[in-house]
């Protein structure tokens, strides 16, 4: 299934899918193909970052790249027309599409003939188009003083203290004197950046303002607060400066893609499931020689096998003694959902933020299948190739800290999920064993549940069965 357009016989547009259920942007990161390229039906055109991980863009038609309408590095939304197509190159001369290539194909309906509804795309369904029709333009009929009352409630918006109306240039963003049109997500990069809309000068079609336009007014602007007559808001207009002057002190990095989604899944977390962190030290001298004969044993050869491994059984064992704690909270029928399978992330640290992919069905891998499995999870998250369906359906996740030389961690929930167990570093330190005190491998576990979910007793029961298995690993047969 495909998101494409056709403007005439001979050209055919592809627009942005929604790769990932809800989706509504990605930045275009990378262009594989240039105008006068020829490209085949199902060819990768392009590589987009989503909120939830890179995506290629593949072709749903054969014929000649006619038009790139946007560059690399570009948010896209979703349902825009990000390449032309012409499907009977050689055919003589045609007609362009109709879209202008100096413009953005914002929200406006281009095409009337289109399905109403929610459009299928390459994974899962577009959002659905709206029904209300933009409202045409009048000429300069609004009063002046509409125009000053505008500019006025604009720079409310934007988080600037109120102004003398007459701060609204006649070739700005509201020509006619009416409220600057931009999309929401274009009205909240201006508020972000403390750029007033109605300073702004538009260049998408029909006088909306795009991000480029945003981008282009925050430059320029820098230097504006040396003329306000307010000094006592002066430190509010420090989020003006975009880019930042080799001087500077401070750096400002936009929030987008998977750092956004990140940013928001963890506030939404923190916020909504009541945490509950819970920790023990545990002697894992026997599962570091468990670790060091499995990597001899002929059965996992061409596997990775490390303690991470071990762990992860082991909180399978535990949650099969004790299912009620893999479940979830359904907010809206006010249900607990206890799931009879364990989908297990594992949390990896990538050049472009946290992720969590999970292994669907991990409570039916034996230790080779799930060693393979972690490796490929790995392999994958590093490479930049997870696919926003690896990382959908998470039940519980195991965060390595460890990795990093500490000891632990008071972890967040991954959305959605009822439990996630933090590593720490396994560390060579003093121990009493067998009533002597010895040095052994030790480690730190702490196990963060939801409340609304778990009691202390059932999280308590959980983290001191991991704890009993990686400190004696026969377990996993005994308790299997």
């Amino acid at each position: 299934m495909t998101t494409m357009t056709e403007t005439s016989a001979r050209f055919r547009e592809f627009k942005m899918p929604d790769v990932g259920e809800g989706l509504t942007e990605a930045e275009i990161l990378k262009w594989f193909v240039q105008p006068g390229d020829t490209v085949t039906d199902g060819q990768v055109v392009c590589e987009v970052e989503t909120a939830k991980a890179a995506v290629e863009l593949p072709i749903p038609f054969d014929g000649v790249v006619h038009e790139l309408r946007f560059p690399e590095g570009t948010t896209v939304d979703v349902g825009q027309v990000i390449i032309a197509i012409d499907v009977a190159p050689g055919s003589g001369d045609a007609a362009a599409p109709a879209a202008a290539p100096a413009q953005e194909p914002v929200e406006a309906p281009a095409a009337e003939a289109e399905p109403k509804g929610r459009t299928p795309v390459l994974v899962g369904y577009g959002v659905a188009e709206s029904s209300t029709k933009r409202r045409p333009r009048k000429g300069a009929a609004a009063a002046p003083e509409a125009a000053a009352v505008a500019a006025a409630v604009q720079a409310e918006l934007n988080g600037h203290a109120a102004q003398a109306p007459a701060a609204v240039p006649a070739q700005a963003g509201a020509p006619d004197g009416g409220r600057p049109l931009a999309k929401p997500p274009v009205r909240k990069l201006a508020k972000d950046l403390g750029i007033d809309l109605a300073t702004v000068v538009p260049t998408g079609k029909d006088g909306i303002i795009t991000r480029e336009d945003v981008h282009a007014a925050a430059a320029p602007a820098v230097p504006a607060p040396a003329t306000a007559p307010a000094p006592a808001q002066a430190a509010p207009e420090a989020p003006a400066a975009v880019v930042v002057s080799d001087s500077a002190r401070e750096t400002r990095i936009p929030v987008k893609g998977v750092r956004k989604a990140i940013a928001q899944a963890m506030v939404g977390s923190a916020f909504t499931a009541p945490h509950v962190t819970e920790f023990v030290t545990v002697d894992v001298t026997r599962t570091m020689k468990l670790v060091a004969e499995l990597k001899e044993d002929k059965d996992m050869a061409g596997v990775r096998v490390n303690p991470l491994l071990i762990i992860a059984k082991a909180l399978l064992v535990a949650i099969k003694r004790n299912p009620e704690v893999n479940a979830a909270w359904d907010e809206a029928n006010q249900e607990i959902v206890q799931k009879h399978y364990v989908n297990l992330g594992i949390a990896a640290a990538t050049p472009r933020g946290l992720i969590v992919p999970n292994i669907k069905d991990a409570h039916d891998q034996t230790l080779p299948q799930l060693a393979a499995s972690l490796g490929e999870l790995v392999a994958t998250a590093r490479d930049g190739k997870t696919s926003p369906a690896a990382m959908a359906g998470g039940t519980v996740t195991i965060t390595n800290v460890g990795v990093f030389g500490v000891d632990t961690g008071t972890p967040i929930l991954n959305p959605g999920e009822s439990a996630i167990l933090a590593v720490g570093a396994i560390k060579l330190q003093p121990w009493v064993h067998k009533g002597k005190v010895k040095p052994r491998q030790v480690t730190t576990l702490a196990l963060s549940f939801d409340h609304r979910l778990v009691d202390g007793e059932l999280g308590s029961k959980v983290l001191a069965d991991v704890a009993a298995i990686l400190e004696q690993p026969k377990r996993l047969i005994t308790w299997a």
